[in-house]
């Protein structure tokens, strides 16, 4: 499994995860990436989410329709900023991930979980097994 310490997160990951930060929207490794694979935790390296429900939000930053487990995030009330909206964490690690919204895609739930790229890192699928990840190899073969 990939993870990381917290002393190996750089300045803008630490920020993000540590201090419910946000990246610059279209500036990040993610938000425009499509290969198939599973994105993960940085810091405990759980699965969080699969490119299979990634989908393209015009929002800069990677957006998701699902998690792959409902287990493995957590959602809080953010009233931050002057809005109302949902803070999505991961349980694995406590890390701030982003926010989900109910303004995805109808036809794939409806969610919309935009996910700061600096919080996750991507597994490629051909790396899945090599990785220690190879459960989720079955998901890309449905």
């Amino acid at each position: 499994m990939i993870k990381k310490d917290k002393s190996e997160l750089t300045d803008l990951e630490y920020l993000v995860t540590q201090q419910d930060g946000t990246e610059p929207p279209f500036e990040n490794e993610y938000w425009n990436h499509y290969e198939k694979g599973i994105y993960v935790d940085k810091l405990s390296g759980k699965p969080l989410f699969t490119s299979e429900d990634k989908f393209q939000s015009d929002c800069g930053w990677p957006s998701f329709s699902k998690a792959i487990n409902d287990e493995e995030i957590i959602e809080l009330v953010d009233k931050s900023f002057g809005m109302l909206r949902t803070e999505v964490r991961s349980e694995g690690s406590n890390s701030h991930l982003g926010h989900v919204f109910n303004d995805g895609p109808k036809e794939l739930g409806g969610l919309r979980y935009c996910i700061n790229s600096a919080a996750i890192q991507f597994i490629p699928y051909e790396k899945l097994e090599q990785l220690g990840y190879g459960e989720f190899v079955q998901m890309f073969n449905k």
